[in-house]
């Protein structure tokens, strides 16, 4: 670190007052209302790709369309062949070397790319009862239970963004985290802030470990 401390920013604005969480410049406000949305961009974002039946991939044990926590990280099988790992805030390289390791142990003859994404993309964390009513104005994928269950991913048009839409409940409460190239965050925060104008949406700000 220089004298000049680096301070990372989401494309999305945070809501004052704002704060410093991890070296990111983030949003400190605090919502009770039933449905919020976070702007969780500071966590860590791996992406891996490797054969969809391979060594790797029984490594990740996590299948396409699927997600699963392991050890305070979220795997996500984000596509045949493809997987996104969730971090805390600024553990990248440490997920990095991790997995470059484990595929060097596990899969040395197979092609395999580990990719830091995390300032390249947004994430955003939508919570409450009324997530999937809200989601089904925007989103044209069936959100039952049965259809798109805890623990499910895929990738859809959301309000006309692609974006990996994961579910990932919490406390038994419906919750879908939204991840999409940096460049539309701000554009789906605020399509997601004026279709849940209805339903009483606040904003509840970014916190540690956030994952």
């Amino acid at each position: 670190m220089s004298d000049i401390d680096l301070i990372a920013r989401s494309p999305i604005r945070p809501v004052p007052p704002v704060q410093l969480v991890g070296g990111w410049e983030v949003s400190g406000s605090r919502s009770d209302a039933a449905l919020t949305v976070t702007d969780c961009t500071p966590l860590a974002k791996v992406h891996v790709r490797a054969p969809w039946n391979g060594a790797m991939a029984k490594t990740l044990g996590v299948p396409f369309g699927r997600a699963a926590r392991d050890s305070g990280e979220l795997l996500i099988g984000a596509g045949p062949g493809e997987w996104l790992i969730l971090a805390p805030v600024s553990t990248a390289p440490q997920v990095v070397k991790r997995l470059q390791a484990a595929a060097a142990e596990s899969a040395p003859e197979e092609f395999v790319t580990v990719i830091d994404l995390t300032h390249g993309r947004a994430l955003v964390r939508l919570t409450g009862a009324q997530a999937p009513d809200l989601l089904a104005r925007l989103c044209p994928v069936d959100l039952d239970d049965e259809m798109t269950p805890n623990g499910s991913a895929f990738r859809s048009s959301l309000a006309g963004v692609a974006t990996d839409v994961i579910r990932e409940d919490r406390g038994g409460t419906r919750s879908y985290l939204l991840h999409c190239e940096r460049s539309s965050g701000q554009y789906l925060f605020d399509v997601l802030l004026s279709a849940g104008e209805s339903f009483g949406i606040g904003i509840d700000g970014f916190s540690a470990p956030g994952i």
